[in-house]
C-alpha cells in the first residue's frame, strides 16, 4: 500500500464505509421461496437455511456457489505481553505462522481436508517470517503504557483487510473465514469488547490459551489499566482499535467490511474473530448482512457479544483454539447445504404437493 497521510486515509476509508448498503431483501425472498419448493419438510435445515438465503440476499443471486473457499489468518503481535497476561512468549506468534506455510497447525491441517486455501497475514508480527508481509509495524506498543497503535495504523490495518478481501473475490474466491494468530490477542479482544459493550472487563476476560488465576488477574488488571490510561472513544471503533486493540483484530475487522463491499460472504470465527465483528458493525450496521457466524467460543465473552449483534451460532461445540478452526469447521457444513438448496428437485417435480404453513393447530 502506497504511503498516505493520516487525512487521505481517513478519506479512503470513510469513501468506501459509505458505499456500503444492505442486502437485497428481494432476492433473500426468492432465494426463501426456492428453500420452500425443495422437496423436504419446510425449514428442516434450519440455520443452515437462513445462512444460505443470506448469501443469497448478500450477492443478489439466487444461485449460490460455495465452490471456493478461503481462510484468512491474520498474524500480529501485542506489547501487553509485557504484563505476563499469557502463557507463552510472544516468539510463539512466528512459529505458529509459518507452521501455516508448511501445513503444520490445527487450522491449515483442516483446511486441507476441508478444500480450503489458507492465506496467513503478517498485518504486524515482531520478527520477519517467511508469511506474505502486509506489516502495519513490528508489533503493537504495550497498551498499558499508552495507546497500542496510531490512529493511522488502525487506518491502514483495517483497509490491508478490505484490500485482501478485493483480491481473493478477484481470484474467484466465495467465501472467505476469518482466523488470527497473535500471543496476547485474547487480551486486546477482551479489551476492545470491554469498551464496545460497556461492560466491565471482568465479566468480558477469560483464560485465553489457559490462566491460572493469577495470571487471569493480572489479565484483568492489565485490560483495566490500559483503558484507564488510554480512554478510548466507546462510540469510535477505530479509536477503540487503536487504543487497546491489536493488528490482527483492525485487519479482520477489515475483511468484514470487505466482505460488504465486495458482496462476499465471512465466516466469523470465535472470540477475537467476534470482537472485529462487533468493531465492524459499529462502523456500519449493514455489514452484519455479509457476516456468517460458525461457532460459539468458550470464552465468556461470545455469548454477550453474539446476543449483542443479535445473532445465533450453529456449533456448539466448546472450541477455543482460534486461527480459524470453527469457521473452517463450519464451511463443509454450509457446502453441504448449499448442495441441497442447489441439486434437490423440487415437490412439483416429484408431483408431490408443496408443504404449507400449517403452524401450531388447536
Amino acid at each position: 500500500m502506497a504511503e498516505q497521510s493520516l487525512e487521505q486515509l481517513e478519506q479512503e476509508f470513510h469513501q468506501i464505509v459509505s458505499g456500503i448498503h444492505p442486502a437485497d431483501v428481494v432476492t433473500k425472498g426468492n432465494a426463501q421461496k426456492k428453500w420452500n419448493s425443495i422437496a423436504k419438510p419446510l425449514h428442516s435445515l434450519g440455520k443452515l437455511e437462513d445462512h444460505i438465503m443470506q448469501i443469497a440476499a448478500l450477492t443478489g443471486d439466487t444461485d449460490v456457489n460455495l465452490n471456493r473457499k478461503a481462510l484468512i489468518v491474520m498474524c500480529a503481535d501485542n506489547g501487553v505481553v509485557e504484563e505476563g497476561v499469557t502463557q507463552t512468549g510472544q516468539e510463539v506468534t512466528a512459529i505458529v505462522a509459518e507452521n501455516f506455510l508448511t501445513c503444520n497447525t490445527s487450522a491449515a491441517i483442516m483446511c486441507k481436508k476441508a478444500g480450503v486455501d489458507i492465506f496467513p497475514i503478517d498485518i504486524g508480527m515482531a520478527a520477519d517470517t517467511k508469511v506474505p508481509r502486509y506489516k502495519t509495524a513490528n508489533g503493537t506498543a504495550n497498551m498499558t503504557k499508552g495507546p497500542a497503535m496510531t490512529r493511522m495504523q488502525a487506518l491502514q490495518a483495517i483497509l490491508t483487510g478490505i484490500h485482501q478481501v478485493k483480491e481473493k473475490k478477484e481470484a474467484g474466491y466465495k467465501i472467505i473465514a476469518t482466523g488470527e494468530m497473535g500471543i496476547g490477542n485474547t487480551t486486546t479482544s477482551s479489551a476492545v469488547a470491554s469498551v464496545l459493550l460497556g461492560d466491565e472487563p471482568a465479566e468480558i476476560t477469560g483464560r485465553g490459551a489457559g490462566l491460572t488465576n493469577e495470571g487471569l488477574e493480572r489479565k484483568i488488571h492489565a485490560i483495566e489499566k490500559a483503558i484507564a490510561v488510554n480512554r478510548p472513544k466507546w462510540d469510535d471503533p477505530v479509536d477503540v482499535l487503536a487504543k487497546v486493540g491489536g493488528f490482527d483484530l483492525a485487519g479482520i475487522t477489515g475483511l468484514y467490511l470487505g466482505g460488504a463491499v465486495y458482496r462476499i460472504p465471512i465466516v466469523v470465527d470465535g472470540f477475537i474473530s467476534a470482537v472485529a465483528a462487533l468493531a465492524a458493525v459499529r462502523i456500519c450496521e449493514w455489514v452484519k448482512d455479509a457476516m456468517i457466524v460458525s461457532h460459539v467460543s468458550k470464552e465468556p465473552g461470545m455469548q454477550k457479544i453474539l446476543k449483542e449483534l443479535h445473532m445465533d451460532a450453529p456449533l456448539h461445540a466448546d472450541m477455543c483454539l482460534g486461527e480459524g478452526t470453527g469457521a473452517v469447521a463450519y464451511l463443509p457444513v454450509l457446502a453441504l447445504a448449499a448442495e441441497v438448496y442447489g441439486r434437490m428437485s423440487t415437490f412439483s417435480e416429484n408431483d408431490i404437493e408443496d408443504y404449507k404453513e400449517l403452524g401450531e393447530k388447536e
